[in-house]
């Protein structure tokens, strides 16, 4: 029997024990079920800036934690390793509980919640969901850094157990996205469904010759302040990457020229790797 999983546009059409696209999900038992659940290949008490979160909790620090897994394909990924691989790779399972419990044990050392980050989290979407109901009985914040390639239904079930996003927003470009076998409309409706519910704030990595044009950055910086112009924007540069490891990386002043640009819309403009 072939189900279709519904968490993201891809809809992916999966019989028993087929894997969709992302790597994460599975037809198990004629359901369709989170394979990567408690599936950890990375943990870190980071500083909040690194997400990147500039006006949250500045100066605080969040445990940030991955699984495997990816419902887009760019070919300038830069955590590839976890994103591109399968469940061989995770090096250890947790509950939710237990990761709870971590976060609550480095409290002192200045954690405020839990961050994830690294891979595409939502494809881990029931894991996600667990353990922000967990950490919101600890008084722990949630913290997404996601590409938003989700349908609306699960996105705003989610939202309200969501403190922080950061959301990845590849390009303003709907052929880029095509791309990246990603979807630009979704990506919009969720950065608007997102600005209404919590904090949020995003990223655009700066890619020479793919979405570096300054006509761009007035178009996405316009839309933006369309949504909320005090949304802070992160102009992040590029550097050899993946399947772009021949490219060179963003010039600098590039990033600072966009940079100036969107801040003639937002009033908060981050350049970012520079």
């Amino acid at each position: 029997m072939s189900l279709s999983c519904d968490l993201c546009p891809h809809h992916c059409q999966l019989k028993e024990g087929q894997t969709g696209f992302c790597r994460a999900r599975i037809n198990c038992g004629d359901k369709i079920i989170c394979a990567n659940y408690g599936k950890i290949t990375a943990l870190a008490l980071d500083p909040i800036e690194k997400k990147p979160l500039a006006r949250f909790y500045p100066g605080s620090y969040i445990l940030s934690t991955g699984s495997y897994g990816c419902n887009l394909r760019c070919s300038f990924c830069q955590n590839y390793r976890i994103s591109m691989t399968d469940s061989a790779f995770a090096a250890m399972q947790i509950t939710s509980q237990e990761l709870i419990a971590k976060a609550v044990e480095l409290k002192p050392q200045g954690n405020i919640g839990i961050a994830f980050t690294y891979n595409e989290p939502l494809v881990g979407y029931e894991f996600v969901r667990d353990c922000a109901l967990l950490a919101r009985s600890q008084a722990l914040k949630t913290v997404l850094v996601t590409n938003a390639m989700l349908c609306r239904r699960p996105f705003e079930d989610l939202l309200p157990l969501i403190d922080a996003l950061n959301i990845d927003l590849k390009s303003f470009n709907g052929i880029f996205y095509q791309k990246i076998a990603g979807d630009l409309a979704t990506v919009k409706q969720n950065i608007k469904l997102a600005a209404q519910v919590c904090h949020l704030e995003v990223t655009t990595l700066i890619i020479p010759g793919e979405n570096d044009s300054e006509e761009e950055m007035h178009k996405l910086a316009d839309w933006l302040a369309s949504v909320d112009p005090r949304i802070p924007l992160h102009i992040s540069r590029f550097f050899p990457h993946y399947k772009m490891a021949d490219q060179k990386p963003t010039p600098v002043e590039t990033v600072y020229r966009l940079s100036q640009i969107a801040g003639q819309y937002l009033q908060y403009v981050y350049a970012g790797n520079c």
